[in-house]
């Protein structure tokens, strides 16, 4: 049975308090719709002050959902580190970690968009050091030991439910983000299909003598919607998968390595990348992927047809990828 993913970032351009609130509602019953179904994983992530309204409190919506499933992991991917106080987000996660019975999924990056780091006074050419920092941080609080930190003795309680800790991967697209991972012995998650850079990770690993393991996005992992009618879709609700890859490519610099990608400016342009598709239960069963990456809000989709996609999703192609 592939891995099968619901993402939400609950982006909606132009809302309104009563209209995000119904996404964000709908969101979570989606999820508690694809915990039913056999679901594995909601994809959730982190981004602040955004025009459109990215969601910038992941581990808030991590609860909800919780709250609402029994089975189904929540994986934040990817938190801005240096952005966040150690102390304070070792409890928060220790407590999600303990609400779910350890179906918190953790990826830590640094982020690459300066502004954030502006809005929050944290100064963005130190954050590779902050980043160290926190990860440390993390790892000797959920001992419930005391320990040193930033010149005092502490101790953070309560411990998290997953022995020995919350799952917590780095994620990046850089060396120095393997380097990172490999010297603290955690997983490493890099933020596209860079089989050259888990390579390197791995030689690391043997330099500190630790052990780790890669979650490395496949090659092609596109961003699904499906649909009875993709042409129709494709020319209803393109401009919302359009908004979506033109925000990235306002984001990302040129040295920026992302599963997430596009040049495209148009929707024509966007479908002949790949990189978002519409596509038929059938065609979806067809793809063969080691996971199915389902994006039924994209770019303030319309919930109804968030809906629609979920569903044929859910009830057509699920049922035919095998137990």
């Amino acid at each position: 049975m592939p891995v099968t993913v619901v993402r939400f970032n609950l982006v909606e351009p132009d809302a309104t308090p009563a209209s995000l609130a119904a996404r964000y509602q709908a969101a979570v019953r989606m999820a508690a719709y694809a915990d039913e179904h056999g679901i594995t994983t909601v994809q959730t992530e982190e981004h602040h002050g955004a025009e459109n309204n990215w969601v910038p409190s992941p581990f808030a919506f991590a609860a909800a959902v919780f709250g609402a499933t029994r089975r189904i992991a929540v994986t934040v991917s990817a938190i801005i580190g240096p952005l966040h106080d150690p102390l304070r987000l070792a409890e928060e996660i220790a407590v999600l970690d303990l609400l779910s019975g350890g179906r918190l999924v953790t990826v830590a990056g640094i982020g690459y968009r300066p502004e954030e780091y502006a809005l929050f006074d944290v100064d963005w050419k130190q954050r590779g050091r902050i980043q160290d920092e926190l990860l440390e941080t993390l790892l000797k609080a959920w001992t419930g030991e005391e320990f040193e930190y930033r010149g005092r003795t502490v101790r953070i309680t309560p411990r998290p439910f997953t022995d020995p800790h919350p799952l917590l991967l780095v994620g990046g697209s850089s060396k120095a983000a393997a380097r990172r991972a490999a010297r603290l012995g955690l997983p490493f998650f890099p933020s596209a299909h860079l089989p050259e850079l888990e390579a390197y990770y791995k030689e690391r690993l043997v330099e500190y003598g630790t052990e780790g393991w890669t979650m490395m996005p496949a090659a092609e992992t596109p961003l699904l919607h499906v649909a009875e009618d993709p042409d129709r879709t494709w020319a209803e609700h393109g401009g919302h998968f359009l908004h979506e890859a033109r925000t990235y490519a306002s984001w990302q610099s040129g040295d920026v390595r992302s599963a997430v990608k596009s040049g495209a400016t148009t929707v024509q342009e966007l479908r002949a990348e790949g990189v978002y598709r519409i596509v038929t239960p059938q065609e979806c069963v067809a793809l063969g992927h080691a996971n199915y990456v389902l994006h039924p809000l994209a770019g303030g989709m319309p919930v109804e047809e968030g809906w629609r996609s979920l569903r044929l999703f859910a009830e057509e192609v699920l049922p035919a990828l095998g137990p």
